[in-house]
């Protein structure tokens, strides 16, 4: 016990709420390891997961429409949800609980109201729908043939490997080296000394482009970029199954067919701030800083940048580009032109891998968020690892069916998942100071310019909201 919690009569766990969940164990922190090098991968996972039509579509089409201009907003957005991420691993480092689970300390129910609001956000499987289109470009046939082999791919890829954290690390780490070959190569045949030179144009003519591209899709760019939604939540279930700091003693999601089944807590742990922990402590947050900082943030504008500056150097200034997969496949058909067929169809294939590999990701933290809150808050004598493949595969059949019905042009679904989105990270921007200030004891509490960060995040995910539902509204109901 710390000698301020000598002085008040009490412990660190003394300030979790438990008229819903019972009262966190007291532990040692667990020493960081000498070799940090293997705890390396959270943030990769964020990082290859986050990279998805954002990265592939969104930016690049707004390169080809105005330059190199407003590149400067990825990082931006990702620096915001660098700092919303840190907040969300704090908690988890403390107290090996998700911060879902600390949310439903205040109110039973605030973990459920995200797990649902993260199902409504991706009901549709336009990731995986976008992978088949990609691949069709190469191989032919019918994408929504395509989408539904992968999807149930996903399905077994999740159901099959015996620990899931760790196929899922893997996956992403062949994606972004996938990515990282993609721009060796169009480095070499494709981008000239005077595309590079454009390069500069991200701060020499920093712009925000309100006339060409409207300010909802802009807003939408800066706040989205990397990630966005429930994948910014799942950094809590992420670093657990890594083993960072408290969350070692809490198991990891294993197959129900090839793993060992392993009985998860309801709760968590915290630790004393005694003067041994509290040297642990900076030695980890030390760490999950920078592992987050060099991975998530760094591969994610280092993409942005590069694949702004392929559509720069290809398909600048032509007319008619769609802001859909249909600007990829113009993209691909000028490479082919360029370069030869055989890039055209390695850059389409590197893009449908990639989003293979956001929509696994995707599969994956949806079906944790809700397992964790089942597990944690409702269902306790069940297990975990059975609810988590019970909503993998519920996640895929409703994907299936989605694409079965033919809904080709799944307005209502889009238009829904990009409020949910938005409203998603402004309600956890604002718990995340409330859980952090409150909950944790004060040596490991945010201090100001943290806080700062996350009102913030509050602010521009709040107005981004606004102006989303106010923009969409109309199609809903037209759609309607």
């Amino acid at each position: 016990m710390s000698i301020q919690e000598s002085a008040r009569g009490g412990s660190a766990a003394d300030l979790f709420p438990t008229h819903v969940l019972g009262r966190p164990e007291v532990r040692e922190l667990p020493p960081a390891p000498k070799n940090m090098r293997r705890l390396i991968g959270p943030g990769l996972v964020a990082a290859g997961v986050g990279l998805s039509s954002g990265e592939f579509i969104l930016y690049p089409y707004i390169a080809s429409q105005v330059g190199m201009a407003f590149v400067w907003a990825a990082l931006l957005g990702v620096m915001t949800q660098f700092f919303l991420n840190m907040e969300i691993e704090r908690y988890t480092l403390a107290t090996g609980e998700t911060v879902l689970t600390g949310f439903s300390r205040f109110w039973r129910h605030w973990g459920l109201v995200f797990a649902m609001l993260a199902y409504f956000a991706n009901l549709w499987p336009g990731w995986a729908t976008s992978s088949a289109t990609l691949l069709s470009y190469i191989v032919g046939g019918e994408p929504r043939w395509i989408a539904i082999g992968l999807l149930a791919a996903i399905g077994l890829i999740l159901t099959l490997a015996p620990v899931v954290y760790v196929m899922l690390e893997r996956l992403q780490i062949v994606k972004i080296a996938a990515v990282g070959v993609l721009i060796v190569i169009a480095s070499i045949f494709v981008i000239t000394a005077d595309d590079w030179a454009a390069l500069p144009q991200i701060a020499t003519t920093a712009s925000i482009p309100v006339e060409e591209l409207g300010f909802a899709l802009l807003l939408g760019a800066l706040a989205f970029a990397g990630a966005g939604g429930g994948q910014n939540l799942c950094q809590s279930n992420w670093i657990r199954d890594k083993g960072f700091g408290m969350g070692s003693y809490v198991p990891r999601i294993t197959s129900a067919l090839t793993g060992q089944p392993e009985a998860a807590p309801s709760t968590g742990y915290v630790f004393e701030t005694t003067p041994e922990n509290m040297a642990k402590w900076h030695r980890w947050w030390r760490f999950a800083n920078w592992e987050q900082m060099l991975t998530f943030v760094l591969i994610t504008f280092i993409t942005i940048t590069f694949t702004s500056l392929l559509a720069y150097s290809t398909v600048f200034g032509e007319e008619g580009l769609a802001n859909s997969v249909a600007f990829v496949q113009r993209e691909g058909q000028v490479l082919s032109e360029r370069v030869g067929g055989w890039f055209g169809a390695l850059f389409w294939f590197i893009g449908a891998f990639s989003l293979f590999g956001a929509a696994t990701g995707i599969v994956d933290y949806t079906s944790r968020l809700a397992a964790d809150v089942l597990r944690t808050t409702y269902l306790k004598s069940y297990n975990e690892s059975r609810l988590y493949f019970g909503l993998v595969w519920g996640l895929v059949l409703v994907g299936i069916l989605v694409i079965l019905a033919g809904v080709t042009q799944p307005l209502v679904l889009l238009v829904i998942s990009a409020c949910v989105g938005g409203l998603m990270m402004f309600l956890y921007s604002g718990l995340l100071v409330v859980l952090n200030r409150k909950v944790l004891a004060p040596a490991i509490r945010p201090g100001a310019f943290r806080v700062g960060m996350l009102v913030w995040a509050f602010l521009l995910f709040g107005i981004l909201s606004i102006l989303t539902i106010v923009q969409q509204l109309p199609k809903l109901w037209g759609a309607g």
